[in-house]
């Protein structure tokens, strides 16, 4: 078979895959439906902005560890923060195709504001009770962001 024939059965393989999907009948299993749906929720712009903030988190742990041991507080700090960006992430990949249209940069900012409000109170809890004022005004200000983020994603 020829380049040229391999090049236009390729073609003609994605266009029936295409006409396929078009009509609901991909005839392709469960779990590929839900990977091409993750791959499609990672081109948003709400991810991009998460795993923005993801990679400049990593970048400054490498940097950092090259000097310091894991108990260096910042290097702590940011292990938390890339946990709870781990679960942010995890968040926005479960948002189904129909409301793929919510995923905008408003949303992605409002996650890495929400992370950051975690942070926060994250490092507040390390020298302060539940009770302490800043504890409970960091606490409500994360409430906030996650409201508002309910909010968008219904």
């Amino acid at each position: 078979m020829s380049f040229q024939t391999r090049i236009i059965c390729i073609a003609v393989a994605i266009l029936g895959l295409c006409a396929a999907n078009a009509t609901g009948q991909t005839g392709r299993s469960n779990a590929r439906d839900e990977s091409v749906k993750a791959a499609n929720l990672k081109a948003t712009a709400a991810y991009a902005e998460v795993a923005l903030r993801r990679a400049e988190m990593e970048a400054e742990v490498e940097s950092l560890l090259l000097d310091y041991t894991d108990d260096f507080p910042r290097i702590k700090e940011l292990r938390f923060a890339l946990g709870r960006v781990k679960a942010e992430s995890d968040r926005l990949t479960a948002i189904t195709a129909a409301e793929n249209g919510k995923a905008t940069t408003a949303l992605g900012k409002l996650i890495v504001r929400k992370i950051e409000s975690e942070i926060d109170l994250w490092k507040l809890q390390q020298n302060y009770a539940e009770g302490h004022p800043d504890v409970k005004k960091a606490k409500k200000r994360v409430e906030v962001f996650e409201n508002a983020i309910k909010e968008i994603l219904g």
